[in-house]
């Protein structure tokens, strides 16, 4: 799909707040309603929006850990990564599983209550995932900036 300046500007607005209207995202870009409402369902068919999604703060909601581990499979012939993959998503601490290449096969972002509930989840969960040889874990100390617009 080839987008033009108004689908851009459709998309910037969208990420700043997806909860506006056809009518306001129009407004704000000099667009009338239905040509906006137009072009944001063909955004949405072509599969460019996919979906809409609201910002949980985990420290306000009692999560004030955040952890990166890098996960080397040791065992990668027996297991399949997609029983990994499986296995790892169903933890509710985990937040993010994202395959990557380098020194560990997956980078995994796990929130945690405090350092010893988050010990609790490495050792107990994690830790006994099908297939999990070696750990890397970094605690996040701030977040200076937020995934924003692409």
């Amino acid at each position: 799909m080839t987008l033009d300046d108004m689908d851009r500007a459709i998309l910037a607005a969208l990420q700043r707040d997806a909860t506006q209207t056809a009518a306001a995202v129009g407004g704000r870009i000099g667009l009338s309603q239905p040509a906006t409402w137009r072009r944001i369902k063909r955004l949405r068919e072509a599969g460019v929006l996919a979906g809409q999604r609201v910002s949980l703060d985990a420290q306000a909601l009692g999560f004030g850990v955040t952890v990166f581990l890098g996960v080397k499979l040791a065992t990668k012939g027996r297991v399949s990564l997609d029983d990994f993959e499986r296995a790892v998503t169903a933890i509710p601490e985990v937040q993010l599983v994202e395959h990557v290449l380098g020194l560990y096969d997956y980078r995994i972002r796990v929130v945690a209550r405090d350092l010893a509930d988050f010990e609790r989840v490495l050792r107990r969960r994690v830790m006994t995932l099908p297939g999990v040889g070696d750990v890397e874990a970094n605690v996040l100390l701030s977040d200076e900036r937020r995934p924003g617009p692409i």
